[in-house]
């Protein structure tokens, strides 16, 4: 009887634990991406009002508000804004547009970083955040876990013997912080697993390990489409 009851316990602590890590993750992105929908629209919503005509607008005649109209607003915005950029006249707008920036004093500085950024963020590049590497760091005998960014270019790699490449090493278990290395592209171990496996693993403190059928799959598939 007491190993009975014993074992619906253990048990109904495995169920419990079982449903915190499905539902956990599952329910923490709903509320995540319901706060970034009420943020657009409080701060999108009455810039509209003024602007859309009434009968344009569901919620000037419906009982009820309907999310994310901030949202899509927003994302039209932008679209809208690359389709006219890509035509003659919005080609030389964003010209100009650049060149005025670029001969003020202070503003020069604040938006080309900001260009960078977004440009190296948003680049298409196949060698961009694609790879996951080995890296022996601090010393030899140890092993990092990064991500390879690019090859050095510029001054960095003039200035160097060796064909080098951008390393990005993140911290554990925040991989959004790090260290921006410059290493020899021979120094490297290139991993096969992908991007989204190698950030989990370092979320994780390498509790999470991909499995070796799933990379050997991957690397299949790519001697097919070869």
């Amino acid at each position: 009887m007491k190993y009975t009851v014993a074992k619906i316990f253990v048990n109904l602590r495995n169920n419990f634990f079982k449903g915190i890590l499905i539902s956990a993750p599952i329910f923490i992105t709903l509320y995540v991406a319901w706060i970034l929908i009420k943020y657009f629209d409080n701060k999108v919503t009455p810039i509209l009002g003024p602007i859309i005509p009434s009968s344009f607008n569901p919620s000037s005649y419906l009982p009820f508000e309907i999310p994310g109209i901030g949202l899509i607003t927003v994302f039209i915005f932008f679209a809208a804004i690359g389709f006219l950029t890509t035509g003659f006249l919005g080609r030389v707008f964003s010209s100009f547009a650049e060149r005025t920036l670029s001969r003020m004093p202070i503003l020069r500085n604040i938006y080309n970083g900001l260009k960078q950024l977004f440009e190296t963020l948003l680049a298409k590049k196949k060698d961009s955040f694609r790879e996951v590497i080995l890296l022996e760091y601090p010393r030899k005998g140890i092993w990092a876990m990064g991500f390879l960014t690019g090859h050095t270019e510029g001054e960095v790699q003039r200035r160097t013997k060796n064909s080098m490449i951008n390393i990005f090493l993140p911290t554990t278990p925040n991989p959004t912080s790090g260290f921006l290395l410059f290493v020899p592209f021979k120094d490297v171990l290139r991993l096969n697993m992908t991007i989204e496996e190698g950030i989990k693993m370092i979320i994780s403190a390498g509790m999470i390990t991909p499995s070796e059928n799933q990379k050997k799959l991957r690397l299949l598939r790519k001697k097919i489409k070869k």
